[in-house]
This record gives structure tokens, C-alpha cells and sequence, in this order.
């Protein structure tokens, strides 16, 4: 049996220990509730609970501790649950109860502490006594800490995934919005045009069918949307022939004039003066595609692109590598790729997204005008190192991309007003976005731009300042109806 004087000994050792650095060792405890309720960055009551919970499930079995040293933790336990040992209220023990005894001894010694100050106590004297209990209150933390991180993760991908569904309705609604104001505007020239040719039409239909005002409306509302039809082409066909006015004449000494009246317009034998409105807006269409965009007039302007970005560029990678996008393209050093894209008879929008591994490249949106020969995407490569060999005669220029990048001619003699037939034959080409650099290694760069008619889109990028680094492109092209 262990002599109640070491008992007694061990237990105030253990609560002098336990009370170090408390200034409520006097009895005075609420200091210590107030500034000491966290151990091993837990919470103490939570902490207290492991480890009684640890003692429970290892005593006897992990852990084999001596009788003393278990009957100082269960003084502790005693004390946190109840507070100081009260003799006048405690009931009596019977006289054979020698373990019940050497407890409320044990018990007593710890004198005043406060339950707090028992619970460390617990804790402190348990992970003397035993070297595994801190290991596992610090495996249970880690448990918590990865549970909570992928609490986190998880709330981070519900919140990517809705700012991308609110972001893919924001742009469905500016798109929507974009084919709407498109629509309006259609409308509004359609109707000026209508008012200008209804009563010639009307006269018509009354000749075509006396005394039947609903042929007579059938027949004129053909006639109305052919000569819409009619007007829209022609005008196109107008802008194209001014540029090439421009660039032919552009050697000429003398500027010429460029005539942007396509006001007079003929349908079934009628001749239709057009309106004031309808002159001025054609002639400030021409003006906005036929002006010049440098000092020799090549390129003409026209509406521009919507650009932005997007941040997911590793899952823009995986899509177009698993054969979701348009391809994977390895642009070398100092040479620039031209991905060409044709209008789609079915399509009203020309949309793009690419993306590089680990450097940035020069991008840039260009359009060239006619009806395309082909429905098919072509991509085509230029090497800017023969380009510049080529470059240093003088009597040669290139003639097939705009950065020199196919067959190449002996530069012409112009001899007074002359004019080059390659350069008349030549579609004109209209600038959208001028090339310049982008980091697109770390964000995806997307756009689009509302067709302007029949042409090609040139998708220029550009690597022809890097000597000595090769991009690997990413890429996607799609139309929307």
C-alpha cells in the first residue's frame, strides 16, 4: 500500500507544477478562465475531453501506469468535474474502502485549483506519463485541418462554378444583346428604305393586280425585302471597289477621290432615290472601312473586336489537347502563324481563345474581304528568317501574307500613274485588332467580332521578336449563329 505522506508529497508537487505562471494559484481562478483557455492551440475543455477519452481507451491496454500515478489523475478529474474536495459533504467510506480512501486523499492535496487549472493538470501529468497522447491529439488536429481545407476547396470550386455560370449569362446576354441592337439597326434602314419605295412599288402592285389589295400587299413586301437584299450587297460591293480604288490610285502622285455615294438604286424597272439619312449613313460606312490605317492606305477599319480574359488556363490546355478545341500548334522562333477562318454562311460571330505554355506571343485580328473559296480553317506558317533574306534585295517583295510569310516577285516599276496588278488583284484587308504581344501564359485571351460580311479572318500570332524561344500555342475558333 502506498503511505498516504508520499501521496500526499506527489500530489502538492504536481499542483505547485501544474499552477506555475498562474496568478489564481490563491484560489482567484477567473484570470485563468478568462486568459488561459487554449492549449496546444485547442481549446482546453476540448483538449481535457481527448485526453480523458485517450485514458480511458488506452489504460491497461497501450499504457500501463502505476497506482500512484493514477490516482493522481483521477484527483484531477475529480477536482474538474466538482471543484475542491468538501470533507462535510462527501459521503462516508466504508472502513475496507482502503482505495476510495488513498483517492480523497489524493483528491484533497490538490487543494484549491480551480477546474481549469485541474484540467491542464490532467493533461500535463498524462503526457508525461505518456509519450503517444500527444501524438494522437496532434493526429486529430491534422484530421480536422484536412477536413476543413477540403471544406474550403470544395466552397472555392462551388463558388468558381457559379461566377463561371454567371459569367457564360453575361455573355449570352451581351451576345443576345449584340444580335438584338444588330436587329434593330436592320430594322431601322430596312424601314427607311421601305418608306422610300413604297409608293413606287405600290403602283406597281396596283398595275399587277387591280382590285386586290392582298396580292397587291404580298407583292410588295417581296418587292421591298429583294431591294433590301439588293441594296445591302451592293453596298458591300461598293466598299470593296473604293478600296480598291484607293490602293490602286494610292502610287499616283495625284490623291484621288473616292466617290462614297450608293444612293440610286434600281429594282424591277423602278429607279429608287434614297433619303438624305440613308446617304449619309452609307457614305460614313464607306468612310469608316475605306480610311486608312497607316501612311500607305493598305489596311481599312472597321468595327472593333470585344476582348477579355479568363483565368482557367490549365483547363483551357486539357480541353483543346483531349480534342475539344481547333489544336495544338508549335509557332518556332522569329516565325508567325496565320490560322485562317472563313465566314459561315450560317453564322453571325467569329469567337477565339488561345493560350501559350510559358511565354507570351504577339496576337492580332485582321479581315480579308471577298467570298471565300473554301468553308475550311487553314492554318499557314511564315519563317521570318527566310523572309528577312529574302528582304535584303531590293527588287523583291512579298506578296501572299502580311508578314511576308508565302511567294515572293520582283517589286514593279511604276511609270507615272501606273498601278500593280498583283496589288489590284489582291482582296482588300481590313484591320480588327493590330498585333501586339500578350501574356497569354497565364490567362486565357478570348474575343469575338461580329461579321462584316463575306471574308476570312486572319488569326495572326506573331513570335517573330523571339530568336531564340519556340511557343507552343493552344487555340480554339467557332462561329456563332
Amino acid at each position: 500500500m502506498v503511505s498516504p505522506d508520499n501521496v500526499e508529497q506527489s500530489l502538492r508537487n504536481l499542483s505547485i507544477s501544474s499552477m506555475d505562471g498562474h496568478p489564481g494559484s490563491n484560489g482567484s481562478g477567473s484570470d485563468i478562465e478568462e486568459n488561459k483557455n487554449l492549449k496546444w492551440t485547442l481549446p482546453l475543455k476540448e483538449l481535457y475531453k481527448m485526453a480523458c477519452a485517450f485514458y480511458k481507451e488506452k489504460s491497461g491496454k497501450a499504457i500501463h501506469l502505476s497506482y500512484e500515478d493514477n490516482l493522481k489523475l483521477i484527483a484531477f478529474t475529480q477536482q474538474a468535474a466538482h471543484g475542491p474536495l468538501d470533507p462535510s459533504k462527501a459521503p462516508q467510506l466504508g472502513m475496507f474502502d482502503v482505495i476510495g480512501k488513498d483517492r480523497r486523499i489524493a483528491w484533497q492535496h490538490l487543494g484549491t485549483i480551480t477546474k481549469l487549472q485541474a484540467m491542464e493538470g490532467f493533461i500535463d501529468l498524462l503526457d508525461r506519463l505518456c509519450p503517444q497522447f500527444k501524438p494522437y491529439v496532434e493526429a486529430i488536429k491534422k484530421d480536422r485541418e484536412e477536413k476543413a481545407r477540403q471544406a474550403q476547396v470544395e466552397e472555392a470550386r462551388r463558388i468558381e462554378q457559379v461566377e463561371k455560370e454567371q459569367e457564360k449569362l453575361v455573355e449570352m446576354k451581351r451576345i443576345e444583346d449584340e444580335k438584338n441592337r444588330e436587329e434593330i439597326q436592320r430594322r431601322q434602314l430596312q424601314d427607311a428604305l421601305n418608306q422610300q419605295t413604297y409608293h413606287q412599288f405600290k403602283d406597281y402592285a396596283e398595275k399587277q393586280f387591280p382590285g386586290n389589295p392582298e396580292q397587291q400587299a404580298v407583292l410588295i413586301r417581296q418587292l421591298q425585302n429583294e431591294h433590301y437584299h439588293q441594296y445591302m450587297q451592293q453596298l458591300q460591293a461598293q466598299v470593296s471597289s473604293n478600296y480598291s480604288q484607293i490602293r490602286a490610285t494610292s502610287v499616283e502622285s495625284e490623291p484621288a477621290e473616292v466617290d462614297g455615294n450608293a444612293a440610286n438604286e434600281q429594282h424591277s424597272g423602278f429607279q429608287v432615290d434614297q433619303s438624305n439619312s440613308v446617304k449619309e449613313n452609307s457614305q460614313l460606312e464607306y468612310k469608316e472601312q475605306c480610311d486608312s490605317d497607316d501612311e500607305s492606305g493598305e489596311y481599312a477599319v472597321i468595327n472593333p473586336a470585344n476582348m477579355w480574359t479568363k483565368p482557367d488556363v490549365k483547363l483551357f490546355k486539357q480541353e483543346v489537347t483531349s480534342g475539344k478545341g481547333d489544336g495544338v500548334i508549335r509557332v518556332g522562333h522569329g516565325d508567325t502563324v496565320t490560322v485562317r477562318v472563313p465566314t459561315h454562311e450560317g453564322g453571325s460571330s467569329l469567337f477565339w481563345e488561345f493560350a501559350t505554355d510559358n511565354y507570351d506571343i504577339g496576337f492580332g485580328v485582321y479581315f480579308e474581304w471577298g467570298k471565300p473559296m473554301t468553308t475550311e480553317v487553314s492554318v499557314h506558317i511564315s519563317e521570318s528568317d527566310e523572309d528577312d533574306d529574302t528582304l535584303e534585295d531590293d527588287d523583291v517583295v512579298c506578296t501572299d501574307d502580311l508578314e511576308c510569310g508565302g511567294q515572293q516577285q520582283h517589286k514593279p516599276q511604276y511609270n507615272g500613274g501606273g498601278s500593280s496588278s498583283a496589288l489590284a488583284n489582291r482582296n482588300p484587308i481590313s484591320i480588327i485588332v493590330p498585333i501586339y504581344r500578350r501574356e497569354c501564359q497565364t490567362e486565357v485571351y478570348a474575343g469575338s467580332h461580329s461579321y462584316p460580311g463575306e471574308g476570312t479572318y486572319l488569326l495572326k500570332f506573331d513570335n517573330s521578336y523571339s530568336l531564340w524561344r519556340s511557343k507552343t500555342l493552344y487555340y480554339k475558333v467557332f462561329y456563332t449563329r
